[in-house]
């Protein structure tokens, strides 16, 4: 690049520069904005939904087609244990630790994956019944969908927490939303997004309904989960949080039609809220922890933050 050095400009020359200066400055500051709430892709030929049965308008509703032969059997080398390498990479465990942070709450112990200051973007990931933070930073089961969550994170100047604790009630909202606290505050410009799995749904209700929490947060996503009319009281929801469900149709520990229908209940108490339900034909309860597009539900939901 040849550098551009001004010598005792004339007041013309300054006028016939200065728009196009403040042009390109303005669209400089455009692109770094634009980049800065857009993550950019990883591996997303893999990732993207296999088929589209049928839609609502702006993709409100969709129910994906899922079939275990494709998305299990010719997916993972060792069924359900071990997806094909070509899904993973994991030169991103170079930036994951495993932590413990003390707070009053008690000590949280976690793993995070990327910028643990001044990130982007954060995304924690609450296990469900039985699980622990090793769940969700499994590179290999899910059929590699935490491998893709934590190389989203890394590549895009984010950070991505996956965290113990202790249940699903008031004390373990409390733990979370310490955790949550802590980061937040080395990384005051981050939007932050909290993805549930299965019962740890309970957790993202609960944070939703916090005061602290329900006024920073910036999405939920409910990934073979419950539902909780107490959500329409909360500050989450008063500040039209996006919402995003994945639910298997043959979900047989929480049945795709409570959740369908709880999710109905939201377009009728706030219209036009931002939520977005995608039902995957004939999946089970794990199913949108595996297939669940993890780029474009952030993306959608970076669109929709203030």
């Amino acid at each position: 690049m040849i550098p551009i050095v001004f010598s005792h400009p004339t007041s013309s020359l300054v006028r016939r520069l200065r728009f196009p200066l403040a042009l390109l400055l303005s669209l400089a500051s455009t692109v770094i904005f634009a980049e800065a709430q857009t993550l950019k892709p990883f591996k997303d030929e893999l990732f993207a939904y296999p088929g589209i049965l049928s839609a609502e308008k702006g993709d409100v509703y969709r129910v994906v087609d899922y079939r275990e032969m494709r998305d299990i059997n010719e997916r993972d080398a060792v069924s359900e244990r071990r997806v094909q390498p070509r899904y993973t990479s994991t030169g991103v465990r170079s930036v994951q630790q495993d932590l413990a942070l003390k707070t009053d709450a008690g000590t949280l112990r976690h793993v995070a994956v990327g910028k643990t200051e001044k990130a982007a973007i954060i995304v924690l990931y609450l296990h469900g019944q039985g699980g622990s933070r090793k769940q969700g930073v499994d590179d290999f089961t899910f059929g590699g969908n935490f491998n893709r969550i934590k190389n989203l994170m890394a590549d895009n100047g984010g950070l991505y927490l996956s965290p113990d604790f202790t249940d699903f009630g008031d004390k373990g909202a409390g733990q979370v939303a310490a955790l949550i606290s802590y980061y937040a505050e080395r990384s005051p410009g981050a939007k932050i997004f909290v993805a549930c799995g299965s019962m740890g749904g309970a957790l993202c209700w609960k944070l939703a309904g916090r005061t602290d929490t329900g006024s920073r947060l910036d999405g939920l996503l409910l990934l073979g989960s419950l539902w909780d009319e107490s959500f329409f009281a909360s500050p989450a929801f008063k500040r039209r949080v996006p919402v995003f469900f994945g639910q298997g149709s043959k979900d047989p520990v929480f049945p795709v039609e409570n959740q369908e229908a709880f999710f109905r209940s939201i377009l009728a108490k706030s219209k036009a809220y931002p939520a977005r339900f995608v039902r995957f034909e004939t999946g089970t309860h794990g199913t949108p922890i595996r297939m669940t597009d993890w780029r474009e539900t952030l993306n959608w939901m970076l669109s929709r933050a203030k």
